[in-house]
């Protein structure tokens, strides 16, 4: 008889919280209960799963002691101020906001690093990294067998759902009215984000990169394990609703034979790959779909030991739901 959980979502209004629940039931997870949960007033609302509407309950009086696992989907410091009840109440834990430090709930992408679990114990805590870098990650698998990779430059153009369901809604407003003819004044944008493309995503340090650009850079470092890499990231916020979309150059310490760099990404698991003479896009090819779309595959312009590349993917289904519940299957099939 197949075992089942029950599982709570928190975050479950918000757009990574809806595919996740989504997922889950196109993927048949093997659910008991599952419970929805938020904070503030998005307690109260409805989410379908299989031909109902389950309430959303209040994060706040949830006792984590009734389920065996909790997919964290809301701001950072909604996981950080839980996370004590969640260990408390022995409940294992998956984290998509990047609030928890590596050592504590290791980043983890089932088709990369899945042998990372087997040093951890229960209840185990993991965190599905930055959508960009799932995405990131599984092309870069592909080709480490064939790379001396010395040097990965990302340079990432993110789509306005990066910022969660009030980014996708700016936009519409800010799209809408300039349509119109209207004038409007920015809310979750600093400025204009309709018609334009913004040169940084967040607040910038001292040294003028933003915090997801370290955690980009910090997160591929870990997954990909190569000692002395060096990571170059700048992210742009793009009036694009759903889908990253990544530029990629990949500096090696030899030559490298772009056919079999392209043979091994069409190859591998979980890419689609677009062969030379077309391309990939975001909206006509990634959004919705489970795959990771790599095309553009090339060598440099004058440097043998250059390979380009570009990659497109749905962050919130690919790079954020479709994670979290894979890494949520390993865990119920190997360890819980």
């Amino acid at each position: 008889m197949t075992r089942t959980f029950d599982i709570a979502v928190i975050g479950a209004t918000g757009s990574v919280g809806e595919a996740l629940v989504q997922v889950l039931e196109e993927r048949d997870f093997p659910l008991a209960n599952l419970h929805l949960l938020a904070s503030g007033d998005s307690a109260g609302r409805s989410v379908a799963y299989k031909g109902r509407n389950l309430r959303v309950r209040a994060l706040d009086t949830f006792d984590f002691s009734s389920v065996r696992l909790a997919f964290f989907a809301a701001d950072p410091a909604v996981t950080r101020a839980s996370f004590e009840a969640v260990q408390a109440a022995g409940c294992a834990l998956i984290d998509l906001s990047g609030a928890l430090p590596v050592a504590q709930a290791p980043r983890v992408v089932p088709e990369v690093n899945p042998e990372s679990l087997e040093a951890l114990a229960a209840p185990y805590y993991l965190s599905s990294p930055a959508a960009p870098v799932v995405a990131i990650s599984l092309a870069l698998a592909a080709l480490r067998p064939l790379l001396d990779l010395r040097r990965v430059t990302v340079n990432a153009s993110l789509a306005v759902s990066s910022r969660g369901r009030e980014g996708v809604s700016e936009l519409a407003r800010q799209t809408a009215e300039l349509l119109n003819g209207r004038s409007f004044e920015p809310r979750l944008f600093d400025r204009q984000m309709a018609f334009n493309v913004l040169a940084q995503v967040d607040a910038v340090d001292a040294d003028g990169h933003g915090a997801f650009e370290r955690r980009v850079s910090d997160e591929l470092k870990g997954l990909l394990a190569i000692a002395g890499l060096h990571v170059s990231v700048a992210c742009q916020q793009v009036p694009v609703f759903f889908g990253d979309s990544l530029s990629l150059s990949l500096q090696s310490g030899s030559a490298v034979d772009v056919a079999k760099a392209r043979a091994a990404l069409q190859a591998a698991a979980g890419i689609e790959f677009i062969e030379a003479g077309d391309f990939p896009t975001a909206v006509g090819d990634a959004v919705g779909q489970d795959a990771v779309y790599v095309g553009r595959v090339r060598g440099g312009l004058d440097d043998t030991s250059e390979l380009n590349l570009w990659i497109v993917s749905d962050n919130v289904r690919k790079g954020a739901a479709l994670n979290a519940v894979q890494l949520a299957e390993l865990l119920i099939k190997h360890y819980l």
